[in-house]
């Protein structure tokens, strides 16, 4: 019997209706299509990405602003397809950037009836409404909690109704109303504003509510009460220049109707918040020498409404100078006292905290900074300034000048993290990505942090694909357009707290691990990932160790299972190679090399094998045909030599780890 609880998919017929019924109510104006058909060369392939879970091209197409929700000529969405050939963490990525399967609609039941297994399934069914239809929600979420939120406080200029204040933001008003902005732009110092006591207050805060990114769908009263406030909402609208709020308000229709209206007028707030943002923040910035920056007096009473200096460090290109003491950062000051006495963030347990490099950045000589006029309604979306703001220290008081706060980051990650704070949008480059995962640590930026770890894990395999780069033989494309210090995100993934980057270091050293088995830095690496364990016993295995092993594993695995040949690799795998006292591969026969012979034997017809196989490696010149494994040896086919280096590559890693005094 089937779980009341549990959403059904619809059956052949139902898709059919619903595809019908969608199509009846786009046709007729009542429904904006939802996945527009794109038929462009930039979509195509980013359907085949998501077919062959290519996470470094999907990611690169996204980049470029494709809509992730358009549809291809065969009615497929990049969703569907990465669903329908089991790709689960495509999946995820794709629903995290905004991807949507709703259950109502026909894609969205497709979707869900056309998963591969059970695992992409419960994952799209747990991305509800909130997160797969919009993603913007934690911008609107946070400019509407601004109505409510007294501490700290950021509110700049009172609305007086009849019976209510209204304590607002002047920049939240100059930026969506036309009205406001330009009686701000010629007044900047306005501190109060008073309307007719005609004015229903419910007509007023329905308009506040819609500034605000609210939702206005609410009870607005009975009867002659419904009729007043209208009145005045229509009223407000034509002066405020909001024309949108009345219309939206006398539409009606289904769940989907108001979503898509919803939707829309939250994308249209941050687009303009978002202008307003580049035209007044960005352009504001002022450069100045570093050690004249704290000596800047920015007037409390500015045209841009800010109320607080963010300052950012340029780096120092000078080498000598590397071992001098950063200049000082509250930021910094701030996250390092709260998280080493193991305390709370807004009542957050934030558990223990150990001091790292967090960046390059964090050993420089500032020459120039960068200073940033902010609002600190807008940073109140970072934790930390959250509780730096509402603390009775220098940051939470109001003086006549702008408190300047230093940042410990350079001014292009400060620039990132305002625009994402501002407008939700995070577009930069994998070259400033490891920094913009630390900053977005130190201020407590959640959504931040895991989107620069997304980017990290997607690209961070340089030219060659996620597909490319987990070929069993770890052979790399030799044109690697971006390089990255594996060891340093490892690192980050550690300090962070951010398993993806785990997992990400450890399938790319198992992918590679040949050219890094052997080398200082690894070593190192293990050393560092078996001190994390605190009380460490004898017994305790390496995490990295341990993970390193199963993506080494899955790497070659692959090969074999591609053709079908699981039974030799779980049979032949573990007699490929013997490895002596010094760790070097001997070559043994293995049950895919046809040998029947008896185990006394083995050796020496063997050696005759590699004899012959020398000989007519002398043959071919230039080694063309021949098949050798890491230790140099012959190898009678591919499939032989992946089973060989595999145990060769574990043979390695057993004696690292007791050349480390390490278990495991």
């Amino acid at each position: 019997m089937p779980d009341p609880h549990e959403p059904q998919l619809l059956g052949k017929h139902q898709l059919e209706k619903a595809l019908y019924e969608e199509h009846q109510a786009i046709s007729s104006g009542r429904l904006k299509e939802e996945n527009p058909l794109d038929t462009s060369a930039d979509f195509r392939w980013l359907c085949e990405a998501c077919r062959r879970g290519d996470l470094k091209v999907i990611q690169e197409q996204i980049g470029k602003g494709i809509n992730i929700n358009a549809r291809d000529e065969f009615d497929y969405t990049p969703l569907i397809l990465a669903s329908l050939c089991g790709h689960y963490e495509v999946v995820q990525m794709l629903l995290e950037q905004g991807a949507r399967c709703d259950r109502d609609t026909f894609q969205g039941e497709r979707c869900l009836y056309n998963a591969l297994n059970d695992r992409i399934r419960n994952l799209l069914l747990s991305y509800d409404y909130s997160k797969s239809t919009d993603p913007l929600q934690p911008l609107a979420g946070h400019i509407t909690s601004l109505l409510v939120r007294d501490v700290p406080k950021t509110a700049d200029i009172a609305v007086h109704t009849s019976d209510t204040t209204f304590e607002l933001h002047k920049f939240v008003l100059s930026a969506r109303s036309p009205y406001f902005a330009k009686k701000l732009a010629a007044n900047p110092e306005t501190t109060s504003w008073k309307l007719p006591q005609s004015m229903p207050t419910r007509s007023f805060e329905t308009c506040v509510r819609y500034l605000y990114l609210g939702d206005v769908g609410v009870h607005l009263g009975d009867g002659e009460e419904e009729k007043a406030v209208l009145a005045g909402v229509d009223k407000l609208s034509r002066l405020l220049e909001v024309p949108q709020l009345f219309e939206s308000l006398l539409l009606s229709g289904d769940r989907r109707q108001a979503r898509q209206r919803r939707t829309e007028e939250v994308e249209k707030g941050r687009n303009q918040m978002t202008a307003w943002f580049r035209q007044n923040v960005l352009r504001y910035k002022l450069v100045v020498d570093s050690e004249k920056a704290d000596e800047v007096k920015w007037d409390r009473d500015n045209g841009i409404f800010a109320d607080v200096l963010l300052r950012a460090d340029e780096e120092d290109d000078d080498d000598d100078d590397e071992d001098e003491e950063p200049a000082s950062s509250t930021v910094t000051a701030v996250t390092d006292k709260i998280r080493q006495t193991n305390g709370a963030l807004n009542g957050i347990p934030i558990g223990h905290f150990t001091q790292t490099s967090r960046s390059p950045s964090r050993h420089r000589k500032p020459r120039r900074s960068v200073l940033y006029p902010a609002h600190r309604a807008m940073l109140l979306r970072s934790d930390l300034f959250a509780t730096m703001f509402a603390s009775p220290f220098r940051e939470g008081q109001t003086s006549k000048h702008l408190q300047i706060v230093p940042v410990d980051c350079s001014p292009e990650v400060l620039d990132i993290i305002l625009t994402f704070l501002y407008t939700e949008s995070a577009d930069f480059p994998l070259a400033l990505a490891l920094d913009v995962l630390h900053a977005a640590d130190m201020l407590f930026i959640e959504k931040l942090k895991q989107r620069a770890a997304l980017l990290i894990s997607t690209l961070g395999n340089g030219s060659a694909s996620v597909v490319e780069a987990e070929n069993p033989r770890g052979e790399i494309a030799v044109d690697v357009e971006i390089e990255i210090d594996i060891y340093a995100i490892v690192r980050a993934g550690w300090s962070t707290r951010v398993p993806r980057l785990e997992e990400f270091g450890a399938r790319f050293l198992a992918q590679r691990l040949e050219q890094h088995i052997d080398t200082a830095e690894f070593r190192l690496l293990v050393e560092e990932s078996a001190a994390r364990i605190r009380g460490r016993q004898e017994t305790d295995t390496v995490e990295l160790i341990d993970d390193i092993r199963y993506y080494l594993s899955e790497r070659f695995r692959l090969r074999f299972e591609d053709a079908g040949l699981e039974e030799i690799w779980d049979e032949g795998a573990e007699h490929a190679v013997q490895l002596d006292d010094a760790g070097n591969g001997a070559r043994v026969a293995t049950n895919d090399e046809g040998y029947s012979g008896s185990p006394e034997h083995r050796d020496d017809d063997w050696h005759a094998g590699v004899e012959d196989d020398a000989e007519l490696a002398a043959e071919l010149e230039g080694g063309q045909g021949v098949v050798r494994t890491l230790d140099g040896e012959l190898a009678g086919d591919e499939f032989a030599q992946d089973a060989i280096n595999y145990q060769i590559l574990l043979g390695k890693i057993e004696q690292l780890m007791e050349g480390l005094g390490l278990d495991g």
